[in-house]
């Protein structure tokens, strides 16, 4: 069995690890060579511990799934480096990932969460809109068609 926290300092190997997991994934499914997600250093996860919202799934004591975000105005939470280890995956955990996250936006009183990923990857965009996220639009600033996902709470 698994469960949710809140990531502390001495997580951020592990959430490094399955950062770059699932980036990895993500640039194939997305078809694009290279993301910042796979360049980030520890001290930039510790950096993001200390200072954004960060969350862990966790099955006895090894980190196998992690999430960030940010808050970016009074209502609103930026969703970031969501991923789940590969030799976890489809057990429920990013579910359960998210479900512990929308609890604890909407108890800080966040209405609504965006995230940007690869409007390609289908995988992920099936697993957001289960999750209640819609499309708010698309861009090709970064060279492919990335879709910034909402999810309203109110």
């Amino acid at each position: 069995m698994f469960s949710v926290r809140k990531a502390t300092l001495a997580d951020a190997d592990s959430i490094l690890r399955i950062t770059r997991q699932a980036f990895l994934k993500y640039i194939e499914l997305a078809n694009i060579p290279d993301t910042a997600a796979l360049h980030e250093t520890k001290e930039q996860v510790e950096y993001d511990i200390m200072h954004k919202y960060v969350y862990v799934a966790y099955i006895d004591d090894e980190v196998v799934g992690s999430v960030r975000a940010e808050q970016v105005n009074e209502a609103t939470a930026y969703l970031s480096r969501f991923g789940v280890s590969d030799a976890y995956q489809n057990l429920g955990i990013g579910k359960s990932i998210m479900g512990v996250f929308d609890k604890e936006m909407k108890k800080m009183g966040i209405k609504k969460v965006v995230l940007h990923t690869a409007a390609k990857a289908f995988p992920l965009m099936r697993f957001y809109y289960g999750r209640g996220f819609y499309v708010h639009s698309t861009t090709h600033c970064k060279g492919y068609i990335r879709a910034l996902l909402c999810k309203d709470y109110e």
